[in-house]
């Protein structure tokens, strides 16, 4: 029969008071711990250990309770006999200790006659009391929308989430140490912009009572700002932080992540190619133990190859039979109503082109590096010389998404004025991911930049290559308010 949880959790708020009662601080400042769970285990039989974790299991057999008790590094049995402690602790910890509390233990290490490694209490000591008691181990968090949003009750039940998270700090360390390694600086540009820039995409907009102005949260890892210090002298840095992006949610896409970019002077495209797939392969290796990835239906994914280059040009060519370059904006849109995509009215055909592009990277396996991608989808990115319909850019595709996105910086001031303007037509017309018009970067650039390579991707790679979901990647993903019941 199902427990109530608000008769369970009566039950327990009585527990406390009768605690409380005994005199007994149910939620004391410190412990007296030693060592951790796994510390514990490594040490022989006899031995004493001085353990604190979260009881997961308690089982009662007459005089002898066994529990499973877990802290970080672990889980361990412990076991109680009433006749190696005083009855009375004895007698508290059957009647007022239940799974969920937090104790600090005191024994002696021995095995079990089926082997099993354990403790034997002497002492113990409640750390916590719980109110409210542990979901089910099978049924108790199979709602996503609970699991999300209580995701502490599934990381205390579930390793393989934990396993997670601490995979995707090894993933960002890694990133950051690759860097390092290679002579990058670690900088931290500003959050709140007055201009926002540095990607096509809608912001957030807030105000700043102190100056009475609104500002942007930003939608890039300071790419203008980080150009800005290539201009001032430096030649690599790079920043790994949060930025935000007012758009849908999906399996790929949240609206607050992690982001990291770097800018190197005196290097091109090619050079930043080489480096991102030599950094994406130690990364991967040092978080993953391994090259191959299985990605949704993509199998065997191998990024221990040479990454071959593919043109974005050819590969719709390909696709779809259309040259986007020689093609109308009418042509563009009556091959998207025909495959059924669909797009603004207000949009340009920029953005017209990028919507072809997405219906055919989904087919590519990768990973590869697309590039040949054109001046109206790039108003960042410099012109090629042979071409200058095209920019020297390039992107990270694997499983048919786009992970990560690069360039030779556009540095020359009077072309970057003369593509902000034209992005600024396209936000009059109702494109809110259009870049704004940054008159003070515009200036600075004036100021003469090196010439700069760039390159940035998101914490979308390590869902990617975790095969999981990115809101899934994310400890607390952001949630809607609860509805009380009136």
């Amino acid at each position: 029969m199902d427990v109530n949880i608000n008769d369970e959790r009566s039950v327990r708020f009585q527990k406390l008071e009768n605690l409380k009662s005994e005199k007994i601080d149910p939620y004391p400042a410190k412990t007296k711990r030693k060592h951790s769970i796994e510390t514990a285990r490594s040490k022989k039989e006899d031995q004493r250990v001085l353990v604190a974790g979260r009881i997961m299991m308690k089982r009662e057999f007459g005089k002898l309770i066994f529990c499973q008790l877990q802290d970080e590094s672990g889980r361990m049995q412990i076991a109680l006999k009433q006749n190696e402690m005083s009855v009375k602790q004895y007698k508290l910890f059957e009647k007022k200790v239940d799974i969920g509390d937090i104790v600090e233990v005191q024994g002696t290490r021995f095995k079990t006659h089926k082997g099993e490694e354990s403790i034997l209490v002497k002492k113990w000591v409640l750390l916590s009391k719980a109110l409210r008691p542990l979901p089910d181990k099978f049924h108790g968090l199979s709602d996503d929308e609970t699991r999300l949003r209580k995701r502490y009750l599934e990381l205390m039940t579930d390793k393989e989430v934990r396993d997670l998270f601490y995979k995707k700090s090894v993933f960002w360390q890694s990133v950051r140490q690759h860097l390092l390694k290679k002579g990058f600086l670690e900088v931290e540009t500003p959050v709140l912009e007055t201009s926002s820039g540095g990607a096509e995409a809608n912001p957030f907009v807030t105000h700043h009572d102190a100056l009475d102005i609104d500002v942007f949260l930003r939608i890039s890892m300071g790419e203008l700002w980080q150009k800005r210090l290539m201009v001032g002298g430096f030649e690599k840095t790079f920043e790994i932080g949060r930025q935000f992006r007012n758009e849908g949610m999906s399996r790929e896409h949240l609206q607050d992540y992690t982001q990291m970019e770097f800018y190197w002077a005196y290097a091109d495209y090619n050079d930043g190619m080489k480096l991102v797939e030599e950094m994406c392969k130690e990364v991967a290796k040092k978080t993953f133990g391994s090259l191959v990835f299985n990605i949704g239906e993509f199998k065997d994914i191998n990024l221990d190859q040479e990454w071959k280059k593919i043109s974005y040009i050819d590969a719709i060519k390909n696709h779809f039979k259309i040259d986007v370059i020689e093609s109308s904006e009418e042509e563009i849109k009556s091959l998207l109503k025909k495959e059924g995509v669909r797009y603004e009215s207000h949009s340009g055909k920029g953005r017209l082109i990028d919507l072809l592009w997405k219906q055919v990277r989904k087919t590519i396996e990768g990973p590869v590096f697309v590039v040949d991608l054109p001046v109206l989808v790039s108003p960042l990115a410099k012109r090629k010389a042979d071409n200058k319909e095209l920019t020297e850019r390039y992107q990270i595709l694997i499983a048919g998404s786009e992970l990560g996105n690069g360039y030779t910086e556009l540095n020359d001031p009077i072309d970057q004025a003369e593509r902000f303007a034209e992005q600024s037509k396209l936000r009059e017309a109702g494109d809110t991911e259009a870049q704004m018009h940054d008159k003070d970067f515009v200036e600075a650039l004036e100021y003469g930049m090196p010439p700069t390579t760039g390159f940035g991707f998101s914490e979308r790679l390590f869902s990617f290559l975790a095969d999981k979901p990115i809101r899934e990647c994310v400890l607390f993903p952001l949630m809607k308010p609860e509805v009380e019941a009136e």
